[in-house]
């Protein structure tokens, strides 16, 4: 329980009706979880206005309203809030509710297109290594110590973060790595945190659907770095193009990592193999577990955070050594007759184009390299012809198939990726909309030497179509079919 006045701290207050000494036992933004002893925040969100809902949180006993603007119907017993923003009002409470967590702890967001999850996933198991009780929120899971909660968003709602902090205070965590997604900056629901630091890892196409522009989405995650304290740190990718313009107007202490310019945390792969590399580190060898100069970067991020969060050096280098790759982040499968297969959560272009410029360099002979890939429904459909493109130039032979096709029509996404294969190619490209069949054929088409790439899914353990999730699960068909071989 708080007391309302407290709660409403710094919250951009324009105008009270009622007591404000009431005491509340909750937070809500979403009517139907509204408790007895509530305070119900209406939020305008891209779907449907809390302020359509006030009444009804009411009835489900909320004490306290706060608003964009006040309701007609007004009850006597009711305090109303109205403030500037709701959804900013809605971090603020939340953080002031659980007595502001994220000041009691050091915590780091990590923002960008691709790399978020394998940076705070590995940022996670590093401390954990270096004897630090931690805590993490990824796409992944969420993980208080070594007890794991499941994970439905790249960044929670406001009220679930505080309250994960919270949770992560009374266990004893000291540091917590969280992915930073651009619509949770869009919609603030990181607004009341307090940062110890931010990692940004590139910008590349993705979110056009809600952002619209590639400005748009540029300035959201740019928004990030502008609201960090100078007494934080913000980490940023050198090679990258708008690494700068991220930390243009941040008042945190700005650090560069990277392999082809120079930077604060400078490195390269020296040696690249499917089961790991080669590494030089600020002139230090050290072999890592991963593959990939996408992984490089990923690592260089790593090692830099650690170093700005007070790390000993040597001690940082010794265990990026024992790090393995987050799940569904080129993850590397060996069949018994040779044929290996990686599963990799790749769905922009970059990263797609990535993973296979990284499979395609530690080819040694004429292996097929068979790609399984898709697009999700109701997203970015501007990427689709892109991906495909990418695909059937980089691969021996390409099955696209349905990926998360959501309430769209999966023959439709398929027929938009064709469009981007060039007439040459589509003599190697199949079509085959059934998931699972499409990665029996790539196994099937595959021979002892060859690689396979299913891209896409990843860690995903689910296929949603027309608004229902189904069980499904990449990694779990693989290993149906290696058993079977």
């Amino acid at each position: 329980m708080s007391e309302l006045q407290d709660i409403i701290y710094a919250c951009g207050v324009m105008e009270t009706k009622g007591f404000l000494n009431v005491q509340i036992s909750s937070i809500a933004f979403d009517s139907r979880k509204v408790m007895p002893g509530a305070a119900f925040v209406a939020v305008a969100g891209t779907h449907v206005d809390g302020h359509q809902f006030i009444e009804k949180a009411i009835l489900s006993g909320a004490k306290a309203i706060v608003c964009g603007y006040f309701p007609e119907k007004l009850h006597p017993d009711i305090t109303y809030i109205r403030v500037q923003k709701p959804s900013f009002a809605l971090g603020m409470m939340a953080s002031n509710f659980f007595n502001n967590p994220s000041k009691r702890l050091h915590l780091v967001g990590i923002t960008g297109t691709n790399g978020k999850t394998t940076i705070a996933t590995l940022l996670y198991h590093l401390f954990t290594l270096l004897g630090f009780k931690s805590g993490l929120m990824s796409t992944i899971a969420n993980k208080i110590g070594d007890r794991e909660l499941s994970s439905t968003h790249t960044t929670p709602d406001a009220v679930t973060i505080n309250e994960l902090l919270n949770e992560m205070v009374d266990a004893g965590c000291e540091y917590v790595f969280m992915e930073v997604s651009s619509h949770a900056i869009d919609q603030e629901r990181i607004a009341g945190l307090h940062f110890a630091g931010g990692v940004f890892t590139n910008l590349t196409h993705d979110h056009l659907d809600y952002h619209l522009t590639f400005k748009a989405y540029l300035e959201a995650k740019k928004q990030f770095f502008d609201q960090l304290p100078s007494s934080s740190f913000a980490l940023s990718n050198a090679d990258d193009k708008n690494g700068k313009i991220m930390l243009q107007n941040t008042k945190a202490k700005k650090m560069f990592y990277g392999i082809k310019t120079p930077a604060d945390f400078k490195g390269r792969a020296m040696e690249n193999h499917m089961d790991g590399m080669l590494l030089k580190i600020d002139g230090n060898e050290v072999y890592s577990l991963l593959s990939g100069d996408f992984n490089c970067y990923n690592l260089l991020a790593i090692y830099g955070t650690a170093l700005l969060l007070n790390q000993s050096k040597e001690e940082v280098l010794i265990e990026l050594s024992r790090l393995k790759s987050a799940e569904g982040r080129f993850e590397v499968l060996k069949s018994a007759n040779n044929i290996t297969i990686i599963i990799d959560y790749a769905h922009t272009p970059d990263a797609l184009e990535n993973v296979l410029n990284t499979i395609n360099a530690m080819r040694t002979r004429n292996e097929q390299l068979i790609t399984v890939t898709g697009a999700g429904g109701d997203r970015d459909k501007t990427k689709r012809p892109i991906m495909a493109g990418i695909a059937s130039r980089l691969s021996t032979k390409v099955i696209l198939t349905s990926d998360n096709p959501r309430t769209e029509d999966p023959d439709q996404i398929l027929n938009e990726m064709l469009a981007g294969i060039d007439a040459s190619k589509k003599q190697k490209t199949m079509v085959i909309v059934n998931r699972k069949e499409a990665i029996k054929t790539a196994w099937n088409l595959a021979q002892p030497g060859d690689l396979i790439l299913v891209a896409g899914k990843g860690h995903e353990k689910y296929q949603e179509i027309n608004g229902i999730r189904h069980h499904f699960d990449d990694k779990e068909i693989i290993e149906e079919l290696m058993k079977g071989n």
